[in-house]
C-alpha cells in the first residue's frame, strides 16, 4: 500500500493495482469523478510529488497542457509510491456506499431484445448500492474494466447488468458469446452519481435509451420499494431505433402502481425500421417527445437520464433550454 497525502487535508491508501480515485472513494473521501473511463476529465488532480502510471495514456480527457502543469485523470493514474497531490474533495461526492472489488459468478443470462440481455452476477456478500448506480466489470479475456449500470437494487447478494451487443466490442462480444454460467468476474462498485434522490418533493422523468435502460429501471424499482415515495408519479421515456428495439415496460408493469404512478412511453426515431407498418406509439426522438408531452411544466420534475451520447446530448440541450434546473439533472457521463 501507498500513502496518498492530498495537500492541505486528507490521506489515503492506495494499493499499486488501484488508481487515485478509486482508492480514494473507498477511503469514503469525496474526490470528484464522473465517468470512470478516462473520458470526462471530472476527476483531475495534480501531482505535487511522487510518481503514477497511468492506465489508459491515450485517453481523451487529459492534453498537453494538463500534462505540463502536472495534472493526471484520478480515474485512470495507479501510483508508483508516496504521493502528494492537488484536489478538491466534494461533499456530494462521498460515496454512500464505498466501492469495493470482489469476485462474483455468472448465475443466469436473459434476452431482453435481440440485442440487449440481462446478465445476472452473484456475489457472497449483500450487494450495497444506490438505484441508477454502475459497477466495473473485469472480464475474463477482456484487457481494462467495462462500466454497466446495475438494473435491480441492492438488497441481495445479487448484480444485475443490462448489457447491449455492441459491434466490435470486445466486452459485449465476450459477454455474449464467450461466458458460460458459472464464469466468475471481478466487480469494483458501486460508482456514479446519478442515483435516485428520494428527498426530492417533485415527481420524476426518467429518458432513456439503449442499454441506457438499466439505471432507470433500477431507479423505478427503486421508488416503488420506498415507501416515502408512494405519491410521486413517475413518468419512464424511453427511445428506441425501430419497435424491435422497444424495451422496459414488462419491467415496469411488474411494479406496484404502474398505470396509476408509474407510466410507459416509447417512441422509435427510424420509422423505415417497422417493415410491417404495426408501431402503434409515437415516432420521433425521445427527447422531441418528451418536451411535447410536458412543455412549459418541464421545470417542475426530478430528472434521469442514459444512453447513446447523442441522446444524452440533445436531452440536456433541451432541458436547457427549458431552465430546468441542472441540481435536477441527474446523469452519468460513461455511456
Amino acid at each position: 500500500m501507498y500513502n496518498i497525502t492530498i495537500e492541505g487535508g486528507a490521506s489515503f491508501a492506495c494499493a499499486p493495482d488501484d488508481t487515485l480515485m478509486r482508492a480514494a472513494l473507498r477511503a469514503g473521501l469525496g474526490l470528484a469523478y464522473e465517468c470512470n473511463t478516462g473520458a470526462c476529465g471530472a476527476c483531475k488532480v495534480e501531482m505535487v510529488s511522487g510518481e503514477v502510471v497511468s492506465n489508459r495514456a491515450d485517453a481523451p480527457a487529459i492534453s498537453d497542457r494538463d500534462r505540463a502543469k502536472n495534472r493526471v485523470l484520478g480515474c485512470q493514474s495507479r501510483p508508483l509510491g508516496d504521493c502528494t497531490i492537488k484536489a478538491k474533495l466534494r461533499p456530494e461526492c462521498v460515496p454512500a456506499h464505498r466501492p469495493q472489488r470482489f469476485d462474483a459468478a455468472l448465475s443466469s443470462v436473459e434476452n431482453i431484445t435481440h440485442d440487449l440481455r440481462e446478465f445476472r452476477f452473484t456475489g457472497a456478500t449483500p450487494a450495497q448500492f444506490l438505484p441508477g448506480q454502475y459497477a466495473l466489470l473485469t472480464v475474463p479475456g477482456v484487457q481494462g474494466a467495462r462500466a454497466y449500470s446495475m438494473s435491480n437494487i441492492g438488497h441481495d447478494n445479487e448484480w444485475h447488468f443490462q448489457i447491449k451487443q455492441v459491434p466490435g466490442g470486445k466486452g459485449s462480444a465476450q459477454l455474449f458469446d464467450h461466458t458460460p454460467i458459472g464464469t466468475r468476474i471481478t466487480i469494483d462498485g458501486p460508482y456514479g452519481m446519478a442515483y435516485l434522490r428520494p428527498e426530492s418533493p417533485r415527481d420524476v422523468i426518467c429518458i432513456g435509451g439503449g442499454s441506457g435502460l438499466a439505471p432507470l429501471i433500477s431507479i423505478a424499482r427503486g421508488m416503488a420499494a420506498d415507501a416515502k415515495l408512494a405519491d410521486r408519479q413517475l413518468h419512464f421515456f424511453y427511445g428506441a431505433r425501430g419497435p424491435a428495439d422497444v424495451c422496459g415496460e414488462a419491467m415496469l408493469a411488474a411494479l406496484p402502481g404502474y398505470g396509476k404512478r408509474i407510466h410507459f412511453h416509447a417512441a422509435i426515431s427510424m420509422p423505415e425500421l417497422d417493415t410491417e407498418k404495426t408501431w402503434p406509439g409515437k415516432v420521433g426522438f425521445i427527447h422531441e417527445i418528451v418536451r411535447e408531452h410536458f412543455g412549459e411544466s418541464l421545470p417542475q420534475f426530478e430528472y434521469y437520464f442514459a444512453g447513446p451520447p447523442v441522446m444524452a446530448q440533445a436531452v440536456n440541450m433541451m432541458l436547457v433550454k427549458a431552465k430546468v434546473p441542472m441540481s435536477q439533472v441527474h446523469y452519468d457521463s460513461f455511456y
